[in-house]
């Protein structure tokens, strides 16, 4: 299985450690080359992607200060570039065409001999998204709804998939998101929230899925996706349990950890566009969840997690701690599957009892 990037490729930045003498001095002139490359980087987005309308604003900028004087002009350059910042995020953040390919070619599940079905659904603002659906030959088993990373498509998790086919024995519907392999749009937080709830509807709708057995998985970028579909009324209650891995606290947490860039601390979260709150939405949850967390991820600090299960407002949670567990293979530790199969397992053990009690009581009140 190709590896993938998730949240982004050029996020793979760990911390160096500051000394004293000429370490130090390199170390300082590292992180301001950082810095260099990051605003080159937009700057030469913005510009390949919004060419005519930077081209509009240089002209209007040139005007105000033509007529209006050098402090006006700097008042409209500063909003242009605010403004400009802020819309030029979502291309930075998501890595559709990585590896090089994704958009053209997404490998399926009968490359691995997996039954399935290839569909193709409208989301409710009318962008139509690609659904596999691995369909496991025996009946009434769980279905997990798999919300993958940043990058790639979901041709590059289908030997995870297989795993939780032949090993956990469940219904796999892998969920790409706009922008993504064969679906159409392009990628937001507010457009991945509508395609993870048109995958949701898709399964309320069939009468071979058990709806009382949907299992709401993520990993990285998915896990806030999961977080936020859990975190609906609406749906709360489709949800028997919600799996997270690896995931981050919040995207300006997981910013302001990764790039060591001074004034992202004290970059107002009100400009940052897609923000995947999980950490303000799992208190809400009461689905049981459990926590996959690899101790040896080197993007998405494992104290995250440590956060999110400690604010969760589940009466049902649990974490497992994967020590080899990197970020992209933590699906690849010895009990990772088990852990899945015994806490699944037991939350519809519980809600079985349950649903019999209360007929039982039903009964005896009639």
């Amino acid at each position: 299985m190709s590896k993938n990037v998730e949240i982004s490729k050029d996020l793979h930045l760990e911390k160096s450690t500051t000394d004293s003498g000429p370490s130090s001095t390199r170390s300082k002139m590292g992180r301001k080359l950082q810095i260099v490359r990051f605003l080159v980087r937009i700057c030469v987005a913005v510009a390949a992607r919004f060419w005519k309308l930077c081209s509009s604003a240089l002209l209007i900028l040139f005007l105000v200060y033509w007529f209006t004087g050098a402090l006006i002009a700097l008042g409209f350059f500063i909003v242009a570039v605010i403004g400009i910042f802020f819309n030029a995020q979502d291309m930075l953040l998501y890595y559709p065409e990585q590896p090089p390919n994704s958009r053209l070619y997404v490998m399926l599940p009968n490359a691995y001999q997996m039954p399935y079905e290839n569909h193709f659904v409208n989301t409710s603002d009318g962008v139509k998204i690609n659904l596999v659906l691995v369909k496991h030959p025996k009946p009434n088993v769980p279905t997990i709804i798999y919300f993958h990373g940043n990058a790639g498509n979901v041709g590059h998790r289908l030997m995870n998939t297989l795993a939780l086919f032949e090993q956990c024995k469940y219904n796999i519907l892998l969920v790409e998101y706009r922008g993504y392999g064969k679906s159409e749009g392009s990628p937001s937080e507010g457009g991945l929230y509508k395609d993870a709830e048109a995958a949701i509807d898709f399964l309320l709708k069939r009468t071979d899925i058990d709806r009382n057995k949907l299992i709401v998985f993520g990993r990285s970028l998915g896990g806030a996706v999961a977080v936020h579909l859990a975190s609906q009324s609406l749906y709360e209650r489709h949800i028997a349990v919600l799996v997270i891995e690896n995931t981050f606290s919040s995207l300006p947490d997981i910013a302001r950890t990764l790039f060591d860039f001074p004034f992202l601390k004290y970059l107002p979260d009100i400009l940052v566009k897609a923000k995947y709150r999980s950490i303000s939405r799992l208190p809400n949850i009461k689905v049981p969840t459990l926590f996959l967390s690899g101790l040896s991820d080197n993007l998405i600090p494992p104290r995250m997690m440590d956060t999110l299960h400690t604010v969760s407002g589940s009466k049902k949670k649990r974490i497992v701690r994967f020590p080899g567990g990197t970020h992209n293979e933590t699906w690849m530790s010895q009990g990772y599957y088990q852990a899945i199969i015994n806490f699944v397992n037991e939350v519809l053990r519980t809600r079985s009892f349950e649903t019999d009690t209360e007929t039982m009581v039903n009964m005896t009140t009639v």
